[in-house]
């Protein structure tokens, strides 16, 4: 596979590289930390992300299927329907939307 640069101007994707080298910046500005330490929540939160797309899509397929009278009831909470799948099961607390709702704090990881 061989990448070729768009022959158009991407505004979307320099809009979204802006975003996030200025998030970078106030990482690097106002918390102390230093990119080596502030790149593992990064790219933690990445891999959640790309970990929760999969679960929704997943949930989503076990919610249309329902629950049936050969299995019985819906298997939507059910960790093994979604490891059967190679897909990795979220607890309610482990979800973005979930962390999105915390309040800030200083020390937010350590609770």
């Amino acid at each position: 596979m061989r990448w070729v640069a768009p022959t158009e101007r991407d505004t979307a994707t320099k809009t979204l590289e802006k975003r996030l080298w200025d998030a970078a910046d106030q990482l690097r500005a106002n918390s102390g930390l230093t990119s080596a330490q502030y790149s593992t929540p990064v790219l933690g939160l990445i891999f959640l992300r790309f970990a929760e797309a999969r679960f929704t899509q997943r949930r989503a397929a076990l919610d249309k299927a329902g629950g049936s009278a050969r299995r019985g009831a819906s298997r939507v909470d059910d960790p093994a329907a979604y490891h059967a799948e190679g897909v990795l099961y979220l607890t309610p607390n482990a979800r973005f939307e979930y962390l999105l709702q915390l309040p800030e704090r200083e020390n937010i990881g350590r609770q």
